[in-house]
């Protein structure tokens, strides 16, 4: 896919995996409208891949610790180059949405490319955040309803 530069502001806070980690679970309005800010100083873009298709869902089994695949899922997946900055950009989500993962390779080609890093790490620490709110409210849910059960 693409290389991170050294010295980059965004891959000293995030490592690559990570970055794509959250842009992808993101809140799609905020990752476009990110991407929009970006688009607009990035350079030419060329877009390589904009597709949906099905992927399969792989899952390792806890008791053999084999693999298999559980299904198939739906994924948006956009693949482009920035010819400008020599870098290219890459961007999968769950479902139908395109237009969030070619925000996602937008922002991907961006962090490649140290390109406003400052807007682009507000976005992954506000994503960040609420992404670990969300979870603690879903785990306060699940603790709910947890039930106590004692041994003889």
């Amino acid at each position: 896919m693409t290389e991170e530069k050294t010295g980059s502001p965004v891959g000293k806070s995030y490592p690559h995996a990570q970055a794509l980690e959250i842009l992808a679970a993101g809140r799609p309005e905020a990752i476009k409208a990110t991407a929009e800010q970006v688009l607009d100083t990035l350079g030419e873009v060329a877009v390589l891949v904009n597709r949906t298709g099905l992927a399969m869902l792989p899952l390792t089994d806890t008791v053999c610790g084999t693999a298999f695949h559980l299904g198939e899922v739906l994924v948006s997946e956009a693949h482009i180059r920035v010819p400008e900055r020599s870098v290219e950009g890459y961007g999968a989500v769950i479902g139908r949405d395109l237009e969030h993962a070619m925000a996602m390779a937008i922002i991907d080609a961006a962090i490649t490319a140290g390109h406003q890093a400052d807007i682009i790490l507000e976005l992954l620490d506000a994503e960040r955040r609420h992404q670990e709110a969300e979870d603690r409210l879903l785990l306060q849910k699940v603790e709910a309803t947890r039930v106590q059960m004692e041994t003889f």
